[in-house]
């Protein structure tokens, strides 16, 4: 029997919990079964209480102490610990029916999701090549506002696009906190950042060379040789910088994997949108049990 989920992921700060509870909120609106699995081992106030705790099995907080780990390194542990002790979701999520939708809330550190293979073992036990047979869908979200820090958009986006890469899943991308950039990014210059464009950097309004336009080649190293290197704006802001940038966009642009879509967490219309998305990826709807119509009432008419 199928099961289906979406385990919901990015960075810290990026309304990943806020998503899951709009979320939920819904499918209860809308009357579809969910179960809701909390996998931040450092999470501790929550909307809707989750059904599966990973605190339940390990607590960040415990193994800070315990380990005397820092938080990256015990939220690692954490999870080493879960991959270790399977049968802790095995238990959970084997019961349920195809009718519900499992939410994964994850944790905010991106290592988990860029270059270390724990998730991407947790995930295969999950999905249809492990035990659960799960239909797993990610959705990796990135907060807004990091469109009006270019460099740090790509960044954020080549984040997005490891985790498609490491998981191996059907993925949806999704820019959150929309209704924070509404009034600041125009909607033509809001789409070259749904759909990632390179020339972004060319015309970055930031002020300095990183933002002075389409320097050539050698202009760079000419001014390069001008700045000192120690100084703090050259080195967030120099040509140095301003290439790297360049080659992070162009290998985005290269591999032309990563899109966006637009959510606003308080918009039930928003919700559903993401949500359309979510089902059409895992199939959601292929696999319900067609409903019988309401038997058709008998009319006496010779009472009317």
């Amino acid at each position: 029997m199928s099961k289906f989920g979406v385990l919901v992921m990015g960075p810290a700060g990026s309304g990943k919990t806020t998503f899951c509870t709009a979320l939920i909120q819904h499918l209860r609106n809308n009357r579809r079964s969910c179960f809701y699995v909390n996998l931040d081992p450092a999470a501790e106030e929550f909307a809707y209480e989750p059904d599966l705790d990973i605190k339940d099995l390990i607590s960040l907080e415990d193994v800070m102490e315990d380990i005397g780990l820092g938080p990256n390194g015990g939220l690692v542990y954490c999870f080493e610990f879960l991959l270790e002790n399977l049968d802790f979701l095995t238990e959970a999520l084997d019961p349920l029916t195809e009718e519900f939708l499992i939410i994964f809330d994850m944790p905010g550190q991106i290592e988990l999701y860029t270059h270390i293979p724990i998730l991407p073992a947790i995930v295969k036990h999950l999905t249809r090549t492990g035990a659960l047979n799960v239909s797993l869908c990610a959705a990796y979200l990135l907060e807004s506002t990091f469109i009006i820090d270019r460099a740090k958009y790509f960044a954020g986006t080549l984040s997005a696009m490891s985790a498609m890469i490491m998981l191996e899943i059907p993925h949806v991308n999704v820019l959150t906190k929309m209704d924070l950039v509404r009034g600041t990014v125009g909607k033509g210059e809001l789409g070259r950042f749904v759909d990632p464009d390179t020339t972004l950097l060319d015309d970055d309004p930031a002020g300095g060379p990183a933002g002075a336009g389409r320097d050539t080649v050698e202009g760079e190293k000419k001014e390069e040789e001008d700045e000192d290197p120690a100084a703090r704006d050259n080195v967030m802001r120099g040509s140095s910088f301003k290439r790297l940038n360049r080659a992070v966009a162009q290998l985005i642009d290269d591999y032309s994997m990563v899109s966006f879509l637009q959510l606003e967490a308080q918009n039930e219309e928003s919700v559903g949108s993401i949500l359309s998305y979510v089902d059409d990826a895992i199939q959601f709807h292929e696999a319900q049990e067609p409903k019988e119509p309401n038997d058709e009432v008998e009319v006496n008419w010779e009472e009317l």
